[in-house]
């Protein structure tokens, strides 16, 4: 009888063990199906397909727009439009893992995200005069291309990007910082945190455009891998060097920050002005986090404000 309860309980906790990668694998993987009549275009580049959207007038200046850790392009479609409305030619693209791109395995660090964005760049000829605009997670992969290729960049505009100063929950901390145990307790319960993190309907039917590609998200492979591994790769750098090297070579530098952001604190401000004192910074007063999708309009207005100084 001992021996069948030790059988038995041996059972529980290696189905237990298992079943987060089992969940993981029964995920839609994105292919040719997925991607069949989707808006924007695919670039077979050296990691994978990216997928990626053109917008806003034919001749303009280029800005190439890159979005946050967990959700797709979608989320900027009212920053794209607003560049647009500018007189922008916008490039978006989803970032590997998160929408219709691929999600290829490994880690998620600065050379994963810049070898992205530069075969991006590469396969659409842009050489020169780039503006990148980067969201969040994207702020930070947006400074560190343009620290690493200051020959072809215009300008830089961050909006609540990390990479200065950022809050990080004790679930993140954790499964980023211990391996194999943080890869389970992630792959357990992340989706669970994210569902309860999402609004249960948005406030226009934009923002509700967006929530829906979040929670669409939560059914796809490689998209939880990949947050976890974007939180221990480039998520953990701190950038200070990066921004002292825009201020010395004299790249501009916006930079719009959200009042009551929880997960960029305002104290990003000064923490990027003692690096770099020529950013010009923003503020969207009672936006938070999600301020791209919420604030479209404010947001373009600080943007406009700033390049007009």
């Amino acid at each position: 009888m001992d021996l069948v309860l030790a059988i038995f309980g041996l059972f529980w906790v290696a189905l237990l063990v298992v079943w987060p990668f089992y969940v993981e694998r029964r995920r839609t993987a994105i292919g040719p199906t997925e991607r069949h009549g989707a808006e924007g275009e695919f670039a077979p580049l050296s990691q994978g397909v990216t997928h990626y959207r053109w917008g806003g007038p034919v001749r303009g200046p280029v800005a190439v727009v890159v979005h946050g850790i967990a959700s797709p392009l979608t989320s900027m479609e009212a920053v794209a439009k607003g560049l647009g409305d500018i007189g922008y030619r916008v490039l978006m693209y989803d970032l590997y893992g998160r929408g219709l791109s691929d999600a290829p395995k490994g880690p998620q660090n600065r050379a994963f995200f810049l070898r992205q964005l530069s075969d991006l760049a590469a396969y659409h000829g842009l050489r020169e005069d780039i503006t990148v605009v980067g969201y969040s997670m994207g702020g930070s992969i947006a400074t560190a291309f343009a620290a690493e290729n200051p020959h072809c960049i215009k300008q830089v505009m961050l909006i609540a990007s990390s990479g200065v100063v950022m809050n990080e929950s004790w679930f993140a901390r954790f499964c980023r910082r211990v391996p194999l145990l943080g890869d389970w307790v992630h792959g357990m319960f992340a989706e669970w945190r994210i569902k309860r993190a999402i609004p249960a309907r948005g406030q226009t039917k934009d923002i509700e455009k967006v929530l829906r590609a979040q929670r669409r998200e939560l059914t796809r492979r490689g998209y939880l891998p990949s947050l976890l591994a974007s939180r221990r790769g480039i998520l953990a750098e701190v950038q200070e060097e990066e921004h002292r090297q825009l201020g010395r070579k004299g790249i501009p530098v916006i930079a719009v920050w959200a009042g009551a952001d929880k997960v960029i604190p305002l104290q990003a401000i000064g923490r990027l002005a003692e690096w770099n004192r020529e950013a010009h910074q923003e503020v969207v007063n009672h936006a938070d986090h999600a301020l791209p999708y919420t604030h479209g309009e404010q947001l373009t207005v600080a943007l406009r404000a700033a390049m007009h100084d």
